[in-house]
């Protein structure tokens, strides 16, 4: 099995070559190929990469290239985790839409739509070259915003399905709070990318009996810490909404935050430096704990489960991903990206049945939908005209002339990755 990865220069690698070395009775990798234009990034990394194979007895070959279509030749599935613009580009994201009272994020809000245009025209390219080599090829994405990504790799026909870190962090943390193995834990796990809640979580599978109440009575205030979220509202609501929520239920209070702290993207360029610093060491031949603080916590372990169901022997796997909604949540249309529970196998991933979402949440998810309809078009087509409706349709804009300010911040920001601007 030969497995090919986009954006292998990235120091989140090791987190993905760790997982792949220790779970290879799981996902049996014959040859890896790790894929970046930043030359001097990949051969550290590869390096490494190459010796927590030899540590953990992995016989599989690690090879690096800048080559993409040489890389991607021959995949069974090619793994995307590629960031436009690097730190830098993250940085501009997380700064000027702080400059009309907005918040600065990297995935939702502006500085989402922002990424979202840098990287979709990219990873359409992308997926075009790979199928072209290799039309069989699974694509899967974490790229983010996964789930407009994956929205413009399925439009485009292809086979794609997107992952996200989230829901197995909730799982490996309320296995823990409960006493259970991560297989124990089932989570009804509902909403879009960046955009979820957890309405139950239950012991052994879809029909087990709901630990929630439970969870939410003994480990409530650990949680809302987790989530920088008062108590009273997980109370309140009776369900665990995804961190990304606080930008949502405390826009105000983020943004007076964030005004007065480092970014988030500062504190990971400092540490991407110490980590390249760590991976150059030919001694060194695991990964290292500083890796923990960069984010992508359980990324190899979903990732490994996700491909080996796509890429097995006719079994399948139950997952969270991002796939196409085909009816799943109703109150959307069919093509729309929704991030729920899955049944995966070779033939990509099914939707587990929803019950009926309380409005509170179902009106949320319809909102950024839309506004993720018109973040795809403006990706697709280009046009400032695009990029204003797709602000002023996100509720965490929704203001003419907010729109318009931001606008204009996110053009003179992107103009280098934006071929139409």
């Amino acid at each position: 099995m030969k497995l090919a990865v986009v954006g292998g220069g990235s120091t989140y690698t090791p987190e993905l070559i760790d997982g792949f070395a220790r779970l290879r009775d799981t996902l049996p990798i014959s040859e890896l190929v790790l894929i970046d234009p930043a030359a001097d990034r990949l051969e550290l990394i590869g390096g490494l990469a190459r010796r927590i194979f030899a540590k953990q007895g992995h016989p599989g070959l690690i090879t690096t290239t800048s080559d993409l279509d040489a890389g991607v030749a021959g995949a069974d599935a090619v793994l995307l985790q590629l960031r436009i613009g690097g730190q830098a580009a993250r940085l501009q994201d997380e700064t000027w839409p702080l400059e009309c009272g907005c918040v600065g994020q990297e995935t939702t809000g502006a500085g989402g739509l922002a990424k979202a245009l840098r990287t979709v025209p990219v990873v359409l390219d992308i997926a075009e070259r790979v199928r072209r080599s290799n039309p069989d090829a699974w694509i899967i994405d974490f790229t983010n915003p996964v789930g407009i990504v994956t929205r413009a790799l399925l439009q485009a026909g292809h086979k794609a399905v997107g992952l996200c870190n989230v829901a197995i962090g909730f799982q490996r943390r309320f296995a823990a709070m409960l006493d259970l193995t991560p297989a124990d834990i089932h989570l009804d796990h509902v909403g879009l990318n960046h955009l979820t809640w957890e309405l139950g979580v239950r012991k052994g599978g879809p029909e087990g009996e709901n630990l929630l109440p439970q969870l939410l009575a003994r480990h409530g205030e650990a949680i809302a810490a987790d989530l920088h979220l008062p108590r009273a509202v997980l109370d309140r609501l009776g369900v665990v909404p995804s961190y990304y929520l606080r930008y949502f239920y405390a826009h105000d209070e983020v943004v007076r935050e964030l005004g007065t702290k480092p970014s988030r993207a500062a504190e990971v360029a400092a540490m991407e430096k110490e980590l390249l610093g760590l991976y150059g060491d030919p001694a060194l031949d695991e990964k290292p704990e500083l890796l923990a603080k960069r984010g992508g916590a359980f990324y190899s372990e979903a990732a490994v489960d996700l491909a080996a169901a796509l890429l097995g022997d006719g079994g399948s796997a139950v997952q969270v991903v991002n796939t196409l909604n085909n009816g799943t949540l109703p109150f959307l249309p069919d093509d729309a990206v929704v991030e729920v529970q899955a049944r995966v196998d070779r033939s990509g991933a099914s939707p587990l049945a929803v019950p009926r979402l309380d409005p509170l949440y179902a009106g949320l998810i319809s909102h950024v939908t839309a506004y993720e309809d018109l973040a795809l078009d403006a990706a697709l087509r280009g046009g400032r005209e695009r990029v204003f409706k797709a602000l002023l349709a996100h509720p965490l804009v929704g203001q003419f002339d907010l729109a318009e300010g931001l606008t204009d911040r996110l053009l003179a920001h992107n103009k280098e990755h934006l071929a139409w601007a």
